[in-house]
């Protein structure tokens, strides 16, 4: 451990921590904008500058080493004038149309510009440049009008989901999040995923499939398990008058221990079957080349009369059980038991075994 004076409050953090790491073991509190634990270090914002003594400029505190016996001041007035500079440089580039943005409400980018008084830019970004959001894609809307740079969505699509799909085309004022030749996600390695829609910290990136359902304040978040596949990763159903309107993640390792908030396509934005109108809600007969609507019971007893013939007239080797990852393990343990011990088979597959 090293000691260190941070805000005039001696403080102690493991040896080989940046500053950032320092303050929020501690309880200080310092905005942040390009960093997230779990992608690489970036420094692009500069939001978390803080004053570091014997020191000419300020220091990026997300990527500067704590050092034994540094003196360190994070709210000073000449930090907080740094800070809404920074605000005011980021948002040369971001459209203010919040009161129609999705991310209303829940916007780190809002948040510290409501807190620091930034309610617009002195400075013009590429000219007055305005981005059309036109990729066709029907999972993520794009819009770079309110991007600012942090490279979140980046990091996350190499270091989470390894697809690499975008990257940052250009630099200085012509700089924006592109693919390859700035073409199509679809015609690129995306497989939309979704995990640069989870880390964006502004309305740059948001869902499609959830776009005017509810904003994050309207929403109650039920945390549950996906039931597209047995790996078991966990998220957050947003529920809304009683209909899930959209599916967000849960980052923690509490919460997701299996995922850590990461999803894939089906996962984040598959959720819309749920009030489907032609998903089934009742047993369904066929009769005379015809479904007819029937009771559980009604149903289960035709089923328990056809394999009781099929077992006497063919033997239980005729049957076979195929299982399904969509269903949980005492299921899947009720269904291989039901078919070992009343069938009389071993005939049991599963969806997932390959």
């Amino acid at each position: 451990m090293i000691t260190l004076t941070i805000n005039g409050r001696e403080v102690q953090t493991p040896r080989g921590s940046t500053i950032l790491e320092a303050c929020q073991r501690n309880g200080i509190s310092i905005p942040t904008l390009c960093y997230d634990p779990d992608l690489r270090l970036a420094g692009s914002c500069r939001m978390c500058v803080v004053e570091v003594k014997g020191r000419p400029l300020y220091a990026a505190s997300c990527v500067t080493p704590a050092e034994s016996n540094m003196i360190i001041e994070t709210d000073s007035e000449g930090i907080v004038a740094a800070r809404k500079v920074i605000l005011e440089l980021l948002a040369a580039r971001h459209h203010f149309n919040c009161q129609v943005c999705e991310k209303n409400a829940n916007c780190t980018f809002q948040d510290y510009c409501y807190q620091y008084g930034i309610k617009e830019s002195r400075y013009e970004y590429g000219h007055g440049a305005i981005y059309e959001i036109t990729d066709p894609n029907p999972f993520l809307e794009r819009d770079y009008n309110k991007c600012i740079m942090c490279t979140r969505c980046v990091r996350a699509c190499e270091e989470i989901t390894v697809a690499r799909a975008i990257n940052v085309k250009n630099r200085g004022h012509e700089a924006k999040i592109s693919t390859a030749f700035d073409g199509n996600l679809a015609d690129s390695p995306c497989v939309f995923c979704g995990q640069c829609v989870m880390v964006c910290p502004t309305g740059a990136l948001t869902s499609r499939v959830s776009a005017g359902m509810g904003r994050s304040y309207e929403v109650d978040k039920v945390l549950t398990t996906c039931t597209y596949c047995g790996t078991g990763c966990t998220f957050e159903l947003n529920v809304k008058d009683d209909r899930v309107v959209g599916v967000t993640s849960d980052r923690t390792i509490v919460g997701s221990p299996v995922n850590k908030g990461a999803l894939c396509v089906k996962g984040r934005f598959g959720w819309d079957f749920i009030h489907a109108n032609d998903r089934l809600t009742t047993p369904l007969i066929k009769e005379n080349g015809e479904f007819r609507e029937a009771s559980w019971d009604e149903a289960l007893d035709l089923v328990a009369q056809r394999l009781g013939e099929i077992k006497t007239e063919h033997g239980p080797d005729s049957m076979a059980m195929f299982t399904s990852a969509r269903v949980t393990n005492e299921e899947n343990y009720l269904a291989q038991k039901f078919t070992r011990a009343v069938l009389g088979t071993n005939n049991v597959d599963h969806c997932a075994r390959l």
